[in-house]
C-alpha cells in the first residue's frame, strides 16, 4: 500500500476538552505535550523512563467491537502523542481543582497528611483515579498494586496506603484511625505504662470528614470518540513529523503490506520498549507503525490445546484474563498460567503493565524479562503471519537467543501467542529475585518445568531457562537432556547442580556485577525447583512420596507484602487550649489540596515568558583531564541554537570558593559542567551538545577511598576528639577486637529534579532567579559575584521544593550560576532544568564511608575502650564534606557512654563527584558503624546486643567525649518505652522459636538506640529573620527564611503566626520565601528551620500584638478586623520584622571540646524481618518508633517526617546501591538501575510514638527538630537482617565473628547465608580480572 503524503488529523480529548492536531509530531511525548503545549503543569516530569509515576494519566478508549470502555493508568513521559488518536487522556486537574470541586482522593489524600513536597502526588493521586474508574469497590490487594509504579520519596508511603484505605471494599476505617486496632476496642488499650495521666491520642485524620465518592461526577467517555471509532475503523492513519511517520493500519493486511515495505520498522503498542531505546540509546526509527487498531492481534479464545492470546494485548489485561481463567480450569491445566500469574505480579508498575504489550515484551528478549522463559519452558508456540503467508514457530531457548533459523523473519509479526494447558505429570515453577520485589528488573529470574512418566517421577522432559545471567535467555538444555530418564532425588539435584554451572557460565566482568551472586542463584531457583515439584508429588500421590520435611519445606514460597498497618500515638494538646489556636494538632499541610489537586507551582511548571531560551549542558566523559581544545561551530549551526557558554563567558567569579561552574583548563570528575548550549526549544539545545567537540588529555584519576589514603589524598586536616585514656582502657579490657566497614553512598532522588529559571529585569542588571534550593542567600551572593554585580540585585525566588534531603543546599548554586551567565551573555530569560540522569550524574549525595575499630571490652559486655577512625569519600570538591567529617567524628559514641575513646576522621580528595549534604549528614554513617562493633561485641561475649546497648548506654547527667553536657534520661525512658510497646522479649522469644522450626527461612529483631544531635556547630547558623503584615482587612502575610520542601516549615509557622496574633489560621498566608523580603537567610538544613525560623516569626507576631494591645484593651469585645481597622486609623504600624539570634553553640578542634550542637533528640526503633536465605530476599514484618518529640508544633508533619526519614534509612541501608566503573563513570542514573524503597518496602506494622512529656525548654513550644534522626533509625531494619543472618550462620557451624556491610542487599544477605550452593559455585580470585565496578567506599 502507498502511504499518503499528507498528516492526518490527530483527534483526542484531554480533560473534557477536544484536541485537533493538524500537524501531530510522532516524537512528541504527551508529558512535554500537556506541560508545554496546553500548560498543564500538574503532571510532573520526575525520571523521564517510566520509572517514578509522577507523569501519570489516564487513558480512556472505546473498544468498538465490544463496546466497552477502558481506563488505564500510564507514564505520560512515554507516550508519543500519536498513540492517543481517538483516546481521552485525564489529568490531575481533570480530576478536580480548588476552583472548581476537589475530589475524594486528593481531599482525602490531603487531610490525611499523604503529601510532603507534593511532587508525587498528581502521580499517586492519578493511579488511585484510574483504579477506581474500573473498579469502584477495590481490594487492598488492587490498591497496592496500583501503586506499584509510583514512587515517593518524602512520606515512607503509610499516610498514602492508609488514605487509600477508605476507598476499599472491605472496611478499612480502623486503619485510618491510626490506632491498630478495630475501632470497636476501646482506645486505651494502646495505653502504656508512660500514658498513665496524659491525654494520649492516635490517628491524624478523621474519616467521619471524608466527602462520599460520587460516581457522577466524573467525565463521561465523550460521545465523539465512540463515533470516530467506529467510523474509523477501516481507514489507515498517518502522522508525518520532521524525521519520523507515524502509521497506524486498521487490518491485518495492511499491516503486513507496511512491515513488507518497512521490514525495519518496529511494532510499537505502548512505547515501553522502543520509547526506552530511542530515548536512553539515541535509537532513530523513521518509519513507526502502530498496530492497536488491529483486532487479530487483540484476540482472546480458549482452545483445546491452551489459551490464545493477542500479541497487542497488555500484559495488565493478560494478568486479567488468566486470573479469570485459571478458577475456571482444572488445576492440571493451569500451571504455566499459575508461574505466568506469579511474575505478573511484580513486573514492573501498573502504568507500564497497562502499556507494554505481550507480543512486545517477546520479541524485545530483554535478559531480564520475567515471563520469557516461562513462556518457553512450557512451549508457547508463536503465530507468525507475513505478506508470504502464516506459520508457527516454538517460543524457546533458540527464539529466546536470536538464533536466524528459529526467529521472526524480517517482513513477519507475531499475531498471537498460544499458552498450552499443563499435564497432569506436569511442573512448572517461575523464580525471580530483583533489588526490590516490585517494579525493578530481576538480578536473575527463571522458568523451570519438568514432565514425568505418567504415575513416576521419572524424567520424560526437562527444560531450565534464565534470565539476567547474558544478554539473552539463556538454556541449559545439555544439562537437562543428560538428566532425562532420571529419577527426582537428591542425587539428581547433586548433578543437576554441577551440570547447570558446567553449562552456564558467567563472565567475572559481566555487565551488572554481583557475579557470585548470580551464579548462586542458578542453583538455588534450581534447588527450590527441587523441592516445589517434591511437594507437588507428595500432593499428588500421598501414599508413594514422602512429605516434604520441615528442613526444606521452608524453603518453598516467595515472599508477599501485606498492605501496611499503621498506628500513631502522641500527646493530645491541654483540653484547656482554645480550640482557634492550632499549635500541637494534627494541621493539613498548608498545600496539601494543591498537591493532590496539581496547582502546587514548582520551578519548573512557572509559565514560559516571552523569548525564554532553554539550556542544556555539556559534561565531562572523563574522571581526571586537562581540556586540550573546545570546538562549539558545528553546535552553533544546529538550528535553533542561540549561543554556546563556556567558562570564558563569566563576568566575575566562576561558581563558588571551591567549585567551578564552567569547568576551565581541567576536568575533575565526570559529570563536571564544561560549557552550556542555550537554545529555542530544550530538544535543540541537547542536539546542540551533541555536537559540541572536546578534545581531552587524560590524568591520572583516584577514585576509592582505597586509593586516596594510598596516595594521601585528603581535604583539610584530621578531626580528633578524644577521652579518657585509650592505652589503660585497653589493658583493662578482658577482650579487644578489630575490624571495619564499608558503608556505601546515596542518591538524594528527589522526585524535582534540579530547576532553575531566570528572568533579566532590563535595568540596572537586576535579575530574577527563580530556583529550587535550600539556600536561597547562597545563590544570591554567588549569583551576584558571577555576574560581577552586587547582591541587592539579585533577586532569588522559591515556591516550594520537590524534595531535597540536604541535596539542595549547594548544587543549586552552581546551577544558578550557569543559568544566570547564560542569561547574562544573552540578555534572554533562561530555563535550566536537568534531567533525571543529569542530576544524578552531575550532583553527587550520601558520603561513601570506610571505618576501622579497635574496641576492648570485659567479659560482661562493657566496653572499656575504643579507637575509631573514619574515612569519607568526599569527590573532587570540599563542598559540605569537611563539615559532614566533623558530625561524623563527633556523633560517633551514638547513645553510649565510652570512658575511653579516641575518634579521628578524614575527608579523602578524589575524582568523583562531590558529595554533600544529605538528611543526618554524616550521622547515619558513623552511626551504623558504631552499632555493627556493638554487635560483635555481643556475640565476642556470647550476650544478647540489646544487654550490650543497655550496659554502656547513657544514663542521666553526662559529658559527651567533647565535653557538652547531656541529659540521657528520655534515651532511657525511650529505650524502656519501645521495649514495652514492641513486646520486644516475648517477639525475640517467638523469632529463636521460627528459626529452629525453618531453615531456609530466618526471622531476626534488633532494637536501637539513637541519640540525636540537632543543628549546626555555629551560632550564625541559626540566625533567623521574619516579616510579618497585617492587612487593613485583617488578613495576615508572613513570610520567613525557611524553604518548603516537603518538611511542613511554613505550615508551622502559620500555626505559630494563628496562637500569637491570636487569630484563626484562615487569616494568616504564606507566598514564597525571597531575599527580598527576608535578606541573608541561612539554609534550611540540621533539622533546625522550624525552630529558628518559629522563634522569628514568633517574635514578629509578638511585636505586632503588643502595638495592638492598647487598642484591644479598650475595645475587648471587638473583632479583629475591628482593631485592625483601628491601628490603622492611629498610624500604628501594622508590619513587622521579626529576628532570632540562634542558639548559643562552639566546638574548637584545636581542643576537641565545646558547646557543638543546641539539643539532643532521643529515639528508639525495634523492627522484625524474615529473610529467605536461598534468595536474599527479606521482608519487613514490624517497625515500633518511639521518639522524643512530645511538644510537637504539628504531630501529622513531625510523624510523617519521623516515618519518611526512616524508610529512607531503610533504602540507605539495605537497597540503595550506587555503582561506578573502574574508569569513574557512574551506572546508576534513574529508577531502573538504582532503587529506592516503594509501597512493598515498608514494614507491615507501621507504629510510631512520641514520647509523652518530654520538654525542650530552648525551643519555641518546646518542640524538637526531627527532620533528620528517624533516618538512622532504619537500621533498626539492617541489624534485624544482621540477627536473622548470624541464626542462618550459627545453625550451619560458621563459627566467628562476620561483617555485613551497607547497603544489606539481596546480594550481601545471601552470599553472608553461606551454604552448599555458594560453595559449589566458582570463585574468581580479585586480580585477576576487571570488575564490572569498583567499591568507592
Amino acid at each position: 500500500m502507498a502511504c499518503s503524503t499528507q498528516s492526518d488529523a490527530l483527534v483526542f480529548f484531554v480533560n473534557g476538552r477536544k484536541i485537533i492536531e493538524r500537524n501531530a509530531n510522532p516524537e512528541k511525548l504527551l508529558l512535554s505535550y500537556l506541560r508545554k503545549g496546553l500548560h498543564l503543569s500538574g503532571t510532573k516530569y520526575g525520571c523521564g523512563i517510566g520509572g517514578c509515576g509522577a507523569c501519570t494519566v489516564m487513558i480512556s478508549t472505546y473498544e468498538p467491537t465490544s463496546k466497552k470502555i477502558m481506563h488505564y493508568p500510564a507514564n505520560s513521559c512515554l507516550l508519543p502523542i500519536c498513540l492517543l488518536h481517538g483516546s481521552a487522556v485525564t489529568t490531575v486537574e481533570g480530576v478536580g481543582s480548588t476552583k472548581t470541586r476537589v475530589h475524594p482522593i486528593q481531599e482525602r489524600l490531603a487531610k490525611c497528611h499523604g503529601s510532603q513536597c507534593g511532587f508525587c502526588t498528581p502521580g499517586m493521586v492519578m493511579s488511585m483515579y484510574a483504579l477506581l474508574r474500573n473498579h469502584p469497590d477495590p481490594s487492598m490487594e488492587q490498591i497496592t498494586a496500583a501503586l506499584d509504579g509510583n514512587l515517593c520519596r518524602c512520606t515512607g508511603y503509610r499516610p498514602i496506603i492508609d488514605t487509600y484505605k477508605s476507598f476499599a471494599g472491605e472496611a478499612a476505617c480502623c486503619q485510618l484511625r491510626g490506632t491498630g486496632q478495630c475501632c470497636l476496642d476501646k482506645e486505651e488499650d494502646v495505653c502504656s505504662s508512660s500514658d498513665k495521666g496524659n491525654q494520649m491520642h492516635s490517628g491524624l485524620c478523621n474519616p467521619e470528614e471524608f466527602q462520599p465518592v460520587d460516581p457522577t461526577q466524573e467525565f463521561i467517555f465523550p460521545p465523539e470518540l465512540m463515533r470516530m471509532a467506529q467510523e474509523q475503523q477501516k481507514r489507515t492513519l498517518v502522522f508525518h513529523g520532521e524525521r519520523t511517520t507515524w502509521i497506524s493500519p486498521s487490518n491485518l493486511r495492511e499491516l503486513l503490506e507496511l512491515k513488507a515495505m518497512y521490514p525495519k520498522a518496529p511494532l510499537v503498542v505502548g512505547n515501553t520498549s522502543v520509547g526506552l531505546e530511542m530515548k536512553l540509546d539515541g535509537v532513530h526509527h523513521p518509519v513507526i507503525i502502530h498496530p492497536t487498531r488491529i483486532p487479530d492481534l487483540h484476540v482472546v479464545s480458549n482452545t483445546n490445546n491452551g489459551l490464545v492470546i493477542g500479541a497487542a494485548c497488555s500484559l495488565a489485561q493478560l494478568r486479567d484474563i488468566l486470573m479469570k481463567v485459571v478458577p475456571e480450569l482444572p488445576e492440571e491445566k493451569t500451571k504455566i498460567f499459575r508461574a505466568l500469574l506469579q511474575q505478573l505480579k511484580t513486573l514492573a508498575g501498573e502504568q507500564i503493565r497497562s502499556l507494554a504489550s505481550l507480543g512486545g515484551h517477546i520479541v524485545s528478549r530483554g535478559s531480564t524479562w520475567d515471563l520469557n522463559p516461562v513462556l518457553a519452558v512450557g512451549n508457547s508456540v508463536l503465530s507468525l503471519v507475513s505478506k508470504d503467508g502464516t506459520r508457527q514457530i516454538p517460543l524457546n531457548d533458540q527464539f529466546l537467543a536470536g538464533y536466524g533459523n528459529a526467529d521472526l523473519k524480517p517482513k513477519e509479526i507475531i499475531v498471537s501467542v498460544l499458552i498450552p494447558y499443563s499435564k497432569k505429570d506436569d511442573f512448572v515453577s517461575a523464580f525471580r529475585q530483583a533489588e526490590r520485589r516490585k517494579n525493578a528488573a530481576s538480578v536473575v529470574n527463571a522458568g523451570m518445568r519438568v514432565l514425568f512418566k505418567p504415575n513416576t517421577d521419572i524424567i520424560m522432559d526437562l527444560n531450565i531457562l534464565y534470565g539476567g545471567i547474558g544478554p539473552t535467555t539463556v538454556s541449559a538444555r545439555k544439562s537437562c537432556q543428560r538428566l532425562i530418564g532420571r529419577q527426582w532425588n537428591e542425587q539428581m539435584l547433586d548433578e543437576a547442580c554441577k551440570l547447570v554451572l558446567g553449562e552456564i557460565s558467567l563472565s567475572p566482568s559481566a555487565p551488572g556485577g554481583k557475579v557470585e551472586y548470580r551464579r548462586t542463584l542458578l542453583v538455588s531457583f534450581l534447588f527450590k525447583f527441587y523441592l516445589e515439584v517434591l511437594y507437588g508429588l507428595n500432593k499428588m500421590y500421598p501414599a508413594k512420596y514422602p512429605d516434604l520435611s520441615k528442613k526444606n519445606l521452608s524453603a518453598l514460597g516467595a515472599f508477599h507484602s501485606e498492605a501496611p498497618q499503621g498506628m500513631q500515638t502522641y500527646q493530645d494538646v491541654d483540653p484547656a487550649q482554645p480550640p482557634q489556636d492550632p499549635v500541637g494538632r494534627p494541621i493539613m499541610h498548608q498545600s496539601g489540596v494543591k498537591h493532590a489537586t496539581g496547582e502546587a507551582v514548582y520551578c519548573n511548571d512557572i509559565r514560559a515568558v516571552a523569548e525564554e531560551l532553554f539550556l542544556a549542558v555539556v559534561t565531562s566523559p572523563r574522571a581526571h583531564a586537562k581540556i586540550v581544545t573546545i570546538d562549539v561551530s558545528e553546535a552553533l549551526n544546529v538550528p535553533g541554537v542561540v549561543d554556546v557558554v563556556t567558562a570564558e563567558d563569566v563576568p566575575g567569579k566562576n561558581g563558588t570558593d571551591d567549585e567551578q561552574a564552567y569547568a576551565k583548563d581541567e576536568v575533575i570528575c565526570v559529570g563536571q559542567i564544561v560549557c552550556a548550549v542555550v537554545a529555542e526549544s530544550a530538544v535543540q539545545a541537547k542536539q546542540g551538545v551533541e555536537k559540541v567537540k572536546i578534545e581531552y588529555e587524560d590524568l591520572e584519576p583516584i577514585l576509592t577511598i582505597e586509593d586516596a589514603i594510598k596516595h594521601n589524598s585528603y581535604f583539610g586536616n584530621e578531626k580528633k576528639i578524644e577521652q579518657g585514656n585509650i592505652e589503660e582502657g585497653f589493658k583493662s579490657a578482658d577482650e579487644i577486637i578489630e575490624g571495619e566497614i564499608h558503608i556505601g553512598g546515596q542518591e538524594h532522588f528527589y522526585l524535582e529534579t534540579n530547576s532553575v529559571f531566570v528572568v533579566p529585569r532590563g535595568e540596572d542588571n537586576e535579575m530574577d532567579v527563580h530556583v529550587s534550593t535550600q539556600d536561597a542567600a547562597n545563590v544570591q551572593e554567588f549569583v551576584a559575584l558571577a555576574l560581577d554585580v552586587q547582591s541587592s540585585k539579585i533577586m532569588c525566588h522559591t515556591k516550594r521544593v520537590g524534595g531535597a534531603f540536604g541535596g539542595k543546599v549547594t548544587k543549586p548554586t552552581i546551577f544558578a550560576v550557569v543559568a544566570a551567565v547564560a542569561a547574562n551573555k544573552t540578555g534572554r530569560p533562561i530555563r535550566f532544568a536537568l534531567e533525571r540522569d543529569e542530576d544524578m550524574l552531575i550532583t553527587g549525595g550520601r558520603h561513601p564511608f570506610f571505618g576501622k575499630y579497635k574496641v576492648g571490652f570485659t567479659n560482661d559486655g562493657r566496653i572499656t575502650a575504643a579507637d575509631i577512625e573514619s574515612y569519607i569519600n568526599a569527590g573532587c570538591t570540599l563542598d559540605e564534606s569537611e563539615l559532614v567529617i566533623e558530625y561524623a567524628v563527633l556523633k560517633t559514641d551514638n547513645a553510649y557512654k565510652i570512658p575511653n575513646l579516641r575518634v579521628r576522621g578524614r575527608a579523602c580528595k578524589t575524582n568523583l563527584p562531590s558529595n554533600t549534604a544529605f538528611r543526618g549528614f554524616g550521622f547515619p554513617q558513623a552511626g551504623l558503624f558504631t552499632e555493627s562493633w556493638i554487635v560483635t561485641v555481643a556475640a565476642q561475649t556470647g550476650l544478647p546486643p540489646e544487654k550490650i546497648r543497655e550496659i554502656n548506654m547513657y544514663k542521666g547527667v553526662n559529658l559527651t567525649p567533647f565535653k557538652e553536657e547531656l541529659d540521657a534520661t528520655n534515651l532511657v525512658k525511650c529505650w524502656k518505652e519501645c521495649m514495652e510497646k514492641s513486646e520486644y522479649y516475648s517477639r525475640k522469644t517467638a523469632v529463636e522459636e521460627f528459626n529452629k522450626q525453618n531453615y531456609w527461612k530466618k526471622k531476626g529483631i534488633a532494637i536501637i538506640p539513637m541519640k540525636f544531635s540537632v543543628g549546626l556547630n555555629a551560632t550564625q547558623y541559626h540566625q533567623a529573620a521574619a516579616l510579618v503584615h497585617i492587612y487593613t482587612d485583617g488578613s495576615v502575610l508572613v513570610t520567613h527564611g525557611g524553604i518548603e520542601m516537603g518538611q511542613g516549615i511554613h505550615t508551622k509557622m502559620l500555626q505559630v503566626a494563628s496562637r500569637e496574633l491570636k487569630v484563626p489560621l484562615s487569616y494568616v498566608h504564606f507566598c514564597e520565601t525571597s531575599t527580598i523580603t527576608v535578606p541573608n537567610a541561612i539554609v534550611t538544613a540540621g533539622s533546625i528551620g522550624s525552630d529558628v525560623n518559629g522563634k522569628a516569626v514568633q517574635n514578629a507576631c509578638q511585636i505586632l500584638r503588643k502595638r495592638l494591645e492598647p487598642i484591644i484593651n479598650k475595645n475587648p469585645e471587638g473583632k479583629w478586623e475591628d482593631w485592625i481597622t483601628e491601628a490603622y486609623d492611629q498610624s500604628v504600624s501594622l508590619s513587622a520584622t521579626g529576628y532570632f539570634r540562634g542558639y548559643m553553640v562552639n566546638m574548637n578542634w584545636d581542643t576537641g571540646e565545646g558547646q557543638a550542637f543546641p539539643y539532643f533528640v532521643f529515639g528508639v526503633a525495634c523492627s522484625e524481618v524474615e529473610i529467605d536465605c536461598l534468595t536474599g530476599d527479606h521482608k519487613n514484618i514490624r517497625t515500633d518508633i518511639v521518639m522524643d518529640a512530645c511538644f510537637s508544633i504539628n504531630p501529622a508533619v513531625d510523624i510523617g517526617q519521623i516515618e519518611g526519614a526512616f524508610v529512607q534509612g531503610v533504602g540507605l541501608y539495605t537497597m540503595e546501591e550506587i555503582k561506578f566503573s573502574p574508569e569513574g563513570e557512574q551506572y546508576t542514573l534513574g529508577p531502573d538501575t538504582y532503587k529506592i524503597p516503594a509501597v512493598c518496602d515498608i514494614p507491615e506494622q507501621f507504629r510510631v510514638y512520641l514520647l509523652p512529656n518530654s520538654r525542650n525548654p530552648i525551643a519555641i513550644y518546646s518542640s524538637k527538630g526531627i527532620g533528620e534522626a528517624g533516618l538512622f533509625l532504619g537500621c533498626s531494619v539492617f541489624f534485624a537482617i544482621w540477627d536473622a543472618v548470624a541464626a542462618v550462620r550459627k545453625e550451619r557451624g560458621l563459627t566467628g565473628t562476620f561483617i555485613l556491610n551497607s547497603p544489606l542487599t539481596v546480594e550481601r544477605i545471601r552470599m553472608a547465608c553461606a551454604d552448599n550452593f555458594t560453595d559449589m559455585i566458582p570463585k574468581d580470585k580479585p586480580g585477576t580480572y576487571k570488575p564490572w565496578a569498583i567499591d568507592i567506599a
